[in-house]
């Protein structure tokens, strides 16, 4: 059977329809895959957050399921479907995410175990983020790469407070939990360039460019900018088609 979907009892039968099958695929043959289609589901059909939070909740706690576990963590952070943000929730479930292998919980661990400011409530723990970062850096998050890439240009001090980023100087006798180290920062910048990362690009433009890190090679500087354009390019392309896209007809089988 197909449906038009510019006939709108067309379209609403058709998502009835899909809400029963995930139903049945998730409740009845707990298939996790399928629970977490279902939550999507209530999320972004139903605009039911509350329900779509117990499902990905349930399927990451019950089944395992990594990507539930990363978007229920997603939830916790910003307070949707429950009653209040909760920041070490968050954390707890993205770690999970982690563990199973969900390359942006652990990006996402990794951020909130090294952030700093009065509206982080998680306790701070450079060591255990930088593994968790490394460990989606290595999975090919770019974004991962270029957050690691940042902790080697600045380095990471002991007290935040004692850290001045407007005069370099004065930095030079505190305590570094990870040392600035401009050849890492390159290395990782690099990397996140190469998984597509605009700003890394970037970076490594200017790198190459003041030779911090790497030899100084101003041919190297114009290529890694010319990358940074087309990314950027790309980008804004990507998303101008995407948008003409949602306007044309459709039709599902």
């Amino acid at each position: 059977m197909s449906y038009d979907l510019k006939r709108e009892e067309e379209v609403k039968e058709y998502t009835e329809n899909l809400g029963i099958e995930y139903r049945f695929g998730c409740f009845k043959e707990k298939k996790p895959e399928v629970c977490h289609l279902l939550a999507d589901y209530l999320e972004a059909i139903k605009k039911d957050y509350k329900k779509a939070a117990k499902v990905y909740k349930s399927n990451c706690d019950d089944y395992n399921y990594p990507k539930s576990c990363l978007k229920y963590g997603n939830y916790a952070l910003m307070g949707r479907g429950r009653d209040s943000i909760d920041q070490n929730e968050a954390l707890k479930y993205f770690e999970k995410g982690c563990e199973l292998n969900e390359p942006v919980s652990c990006l996402h661990a990794g951020v909130l175990l090294t952030a700093t400011g009065p509206a982080t409530k998680v306790q701070r723990d450079v060591p255990k983020g930088y593994n968790y970062l490394k460990k989606s850096c290595d999975q090919n998050d770019d974004k991962a790469c270029h957050y690691l890439a940042g902790m080697y240009l600045a380095g990471v001090p002991k007290n935040p407070k004692d850290y001045n980023p407007h005069n370099p100087e004065k930095n030079v006798n505190i305590d570094f939990l990870i040392k600035p180290d401009m050849k890492q920062a390159f290395q990782f910048a690099k990397k996140g360039c190469e998984l597509g990362n605009i700003y890394a690009c970037a970076n490594v433009s200017l790198m190459y460019k003041k030779g911090d890190g790497v030899e100084k090679n101003l041919d190297e500087s114009k290529r890694y900018f010319q990358i940074a354009t087309t990314l950027q390019k790309a980008h804004e392309t990507a998303k101008n088609v995407q948008f003409q896209q949602g306007l044309e007809q459709k039709t599902v089988a």
